[in-house]
């Protein structure tokens, strides 16, 4: 059997969740025993996102082979049991760059290079070239049905079709059915303006996922039908629920799985979510009461720089049977005010990754009081960073100490930047990147958490741990549990006498599924419970803080 091909588009208004569906349709397709593959195809002209803001833009995702990619990615790697690479997401700068790097080289023999054919070759090449050994390929095209930006890409798949045929490929829409709260009904007239600018360019959608608040009635998915010139089994709800994890099961009960494999002419194989099935009851109705995780961040006001963590701290929940509630507290915040009354109640302190210098002096606070204060930390990249000059401000007694990063002249760089990238200017894919293998020692709460002597993690950093400063600061009792095989990079470092503290310099949240928690995010939460329950014995053993203005 040949690869067949599902293209995922979106209508009416942005942030409709392209990526959820296209990650949750993967997800049914695998459980019936496809080898399912995703890509992602975004229409802004940078060549990835790694230089965008996190405001705008969300998170970074890192894949295995250090592409900084759309953090939809991190999506199809929850659902779905692959790992992407580059070759997964695809802009409209990097196709442009490939395009115009081909002319300068001769390669259209001095044709007039134009969208089409050549942009549109460009983009149909970039869609092959995952597909080997695979059942079932979705790709979905980023941005809005009627945005010029999309236009070179939904013209590519409308040619793809024609080339692999009709019974190898579909047509999926996203689209909003929206409930008006003044005349009491929902509203099928979006969907209707948005399946006519799609079928203008040439592509008629065989399933339309309609985005609701409500169930849909059988006679408006009737009108739908008629008016889109679809199926009536092909008008499928796809209604909020309460976690994305239940995406999948929504969608699978209005039976989008059969009517894919009926319309691409696949065998039919049983469906087992079991598994996801159970995960999904755990998330929602967990038996052991929850912990709360105070997030000292710099983005805290967009959750979605923070996606990828959001989810892992989720699954470190699920695995312990928990529910983690979430709290963002804004590091300058802490800088303005006391940090008893933003942490006190905080059962966990996380400090995330991040670049520049604001918030830096709240994050380093929030690591000194959860050092002194003896309460479960978790430092990502800029966290470890953070916790190493707070270590060697207040403990060591190098009270200059800083990163490079935020005072280039400080007389103690405890961080500075990546020897390897010294005289480097440039921003972009320019930091050490992708998966990069770590050493344990036998003797830590790392090696306890992973079970393994060596781990490969995800990395996106500029600058490092000068490790001039190494001998120094373990004397004082910094343990640096985590090196790199060469021994040129500190990975993790650790303090003994702490019931959990343990900061590293990759992202591990990357690598964790709501089917196989991240061992470090799994072990930081049962510190969390663990220190919950310390707490609820002893009442009076921490002062009570105020709960912070922002709350998940």
């Amino acid at each position: 059997m040949g690869t067949k091909y599902i293209f995922v588009t979106g209508g009416v208004v942005s942030s409709l969740g392209k990526g959820l569906a296209a990650a949750s349709i993967g997800r049914l397709l695998e459980a019936r025993g496809f080898r399912v593959m995703l890509q992602k195809f975004d229409p802004y002209l940078n060549v990835d996102p790694g230089t965008m803001s996190p405001f705008q833009h969300g998170e970074v995702f890192v894949t295995e082979d250090g592409a900084e990619t759309d953090l939809d990615l991190g999506h199809y790697e929850r659902f779905v049991s692959t790992s992407c690479s580059r070759d997964h997401n695809f802009t409209s700068g990097k196709i442009y760059e490939s395009v115009i790097q081909k002319e300068r080289r001769g390669d259209y023999l001095g044709a007039t290079v134009q969208v089409i054919p050549h942009v549109t070759d460009e983009i149909k090449a970039a869609i092959r070239k995952i597909s080997d050994g695979v059942d079932i390929q979705i790709c979905e095209i980023g941005g809005t049905v009627g945005d010029i930006e999309s236009l070179p890409f939904l013209e590519a798949i409308r040619q793809f079709r024609l080339e692999v045929g009709r019974s190898n490929s579909l047509f999926i829409h996203l689209t909003l059915v929206p409930y008006i709260n003044a005349s009491g009904e929902l509203k099928t007239k979006p969907t209707q303006h948005s399946v006519r600018e799609l079928r203008a360019i040439g592509i008629q959608p065989d399933i339309l996922l309609c985005r609701c608040d409500r169930p849909i009635p059988r006679e408006l998915k009737k009108k739908i039908a008629l008016f889109c010139n679809v199926p009536e089994e092909a008008v499928v709800t796809a209604q909020d629920v309460e976690s994305i994890y239940e995406v999948p099961l929504m969608l699978g009960r209005e039976a989008l799985d059969a009517i894919i494999l009926k319309d691409l002419d696949l065998p039919y194989k049983d469906k087992n979510m079991d598994a996801w099935e159970s995960m999904v009851r755990t998330a929602k109705n967990p038996g052991d009461g929850e912990v709360r995780i105070g997030m000292v961040g710099k983005y805290v006001k967009y959750e979605d720089s923070y996606k990828s963590l959001n989810e892992a701290l989720a699954h470190g929940g699920i695995g312990n049977d928990l529910r983690v509630r979430l709290i963002w507290v804004e590091a300058e915040e802490i800088e303005r005010g006391n940090p008893e009354a933003l942490l006190g109640t905080m059962d966990g302190i996380l400090v995330p990754g991040g670049f520049g210098m604001r918030g830096t002096a709240g994050m380093v606070e929030a690591v000194r009081y959860a050092r002194e204060r003896k309460v479960p930390f978790f430092g990502i990249c800029l966290g470890m960073q953070i916790a190493t000059i707070e270590y060697a401000r207040n403990v060591c007694g190098l009270g200059e100490a800083d990163s490079s990063e935020f005072q280039e002249n400080t007389p103690h760089p405890v961080i500075f930047k990546l020897r390897d990238l010294l005289g480097v200017d440039h921003l972009g894919g320019t930091m050490r990147l992708g998966a990069f293998p770590c050493r344990l020692d036998p003797d830590s709460l790392a090696y306890e958490a992973y079970g393994a002597r060596e781990v490969q993690e995800r990395h996106r950093h500029r600058y490092e741990f000068n490790k001039a400063y190494a001998d120094q600061m373990a004397e004082a009792g910094l343990r640096f549990t985590g090196l790199s095989p060469d021994r040129k990079f500190v990975e993790i470092v650790e303090l003994k006498d702490h019931p959990w503290f343990l900061a590293c310099q990759f992202h591990p949240e990357f690598k964790s599924r709501p089917l196989l928690p991240h061992p470090l995010f799994k072990r930081f939460i049962r510190a969390a419970k663990e220190e919950r329950d310390r707490r609820e014995a002893r009442p009076s053993s921490r002062a009570a803080g105020v709960v912070p203005r922002q709350e998940a």
